[in-house]
């Protein structure tokens, strides 16, 4: 196998999602086989474990506080209720939890306590662990990974130019030090975006250079196509065809050989046969269960019916990685230390974002 790339350029990725549709999925295919089993395909449970009020204001989420997009918020789940839903996961063919908080950042305290409690009774279900709750310090990371927590999300979301104009509250370079601060541990990287936000694909495109030219490169990257809800300020976007997520998927495959790509958030909007092409260019993961955080999902049932027909069996857990150990946390070497990083806010205004925060306003 050829050493891995981490010098793309924005023009070289571009020449390879820009290929002739049968020539980049026999490449990606090609690459995909010698780097994993294209049979196997790691299926994930997302959970929200504490869902709305968030202070960002994120163009694409139904969470956030400033947006009428008539999501429910609820308080953080206690260790019993999330113990529940990862046995059900379980039963259901998942080998992955990730939990979601609707969070800026951590925080020290008794609710991050409560999380690492998650994280510890998931781990020793022999299920992998991924949380994604936002910005993380150098020290929480090291706590979640004592704990025993598998992977963490903190995606990217879109190039650093385009970024500018879907979130106003923080900034790319954050997202950046996030993962800097988790690859301090022995803790996994998932990190990936969104496509079909408006974005041209150069963007897309300047995405996978800031994903690909990490090193090392995540260890899973989430592709997801926008679900436009209304009351976002994109809730007017109209959904991307089928064949810019085929490319997206095989263009990741093709720079990050090694990465488990993730069919994410969209899939209610794409036929079996659009899933199946993805499988084929190099997707070789799904999140199954009824919701992604708030959004709509696949059934289950017919994600495990789709598998029968094409052959699929699900990833068995810790494949690519071994478990990892659990400290309890009368044990534990970190200990809370009260941080108050000084994450970035930035000063500009997105003028979409602002119309959707006053339209909230003036239906109350």
């Amino acid at each position: 196998m050829s050493a891995i790339k981490h010098n793309w350029t924005t023009q070289e990725i571009l020449d390879i999602y820009n290929k002739p549709i049968m020539e980049l999925l026999y490449e990606a295919a090609t690459i995909h086989r010698l780097h994993h089993d294209p049979n196997t395909v790691q299926v994930s449970t997302l959970l929200s474990i504490k869902t709305g009020g968030c202070s960002e204001d994120c163009g694409y989420c139904p969470q956030a506080a400033r947006y009428h997009t008539n999501v429910e918020g609820n308080d953080l789940m206690t260790v019993k209720q999330v113990k529940a839903q990862a046995l059900r996961a379980k039963s259901g063919g998942s080998s992955r939890v990730c939990m979601g908080a609707a969070w800026r950042n951590v925080k020290d305290g008794e609710e991050f306590d409560q999380v690492l409690e998650m994280v510890r009774t998931i781990n020793k279900l022999d299920m992998e662990v991924c949380c994604t709750l936002g910005m993380v310090t150098e020290n929480q990371a090291k706590r979640l990974a004592e704990a025993g927590l598998y992977a963490y999300n903190h995606n990217l979301d879109s190039s650093e130019d385009y970024y500018k104009k879907v979130i106003s509250t923080r900034g790319f370079e954050d997202r950046l030090q996030t993962i800097d601060n988790v690859r301090k541990t022995n803790v996994t990287v998932c990190s990936g975006g969104i496509i079909g936000m408006g974005e041209k694909v150069e963007d897309r495109a300047g995405m996978l250079v800031a994903l690909s030219t990490l090193n090392p490169q995540p260890e899973s990257t989430p592709i997801n196509a926008l679900v436009a809800v209304e009351g976002t300020p994109l809730e007017n976007q109209e959904p991307i065809v089928i064949w810019d997520m085929i490319r997206m998927v095989a263009t990741t495959r093709i720079i990050m050989p090694e990465t488990q790509v993730r069919l994410s958030a969209g899939r209610t909007q794409m036929t079996q046969e659009g899933q199946t092409l993805c499988f084929f260019a190099g997707a070789n993961s799904i999140f199954a269960g009824d919701k992604l955080l708030t959004t709509p999902n696949p059934d289950v049932s017919d994600d495990m019916k789709m598998f029968e027909i094409l052959g699929l069996k699900p990833q068995k857990p810790f494949t690519k990685k071994a478990q990892p150990l659990t400290v309890e946390a009368a044990d534990s070497t970190y200990e809370a230390l009260g941080e108050k990083p000084k994450w970035t806010r930035p000063t500009h205004k997105i003028e979409r974002n602002e119309q959707a925060k006053q339209n909230r306003k003036s239906s109350q």
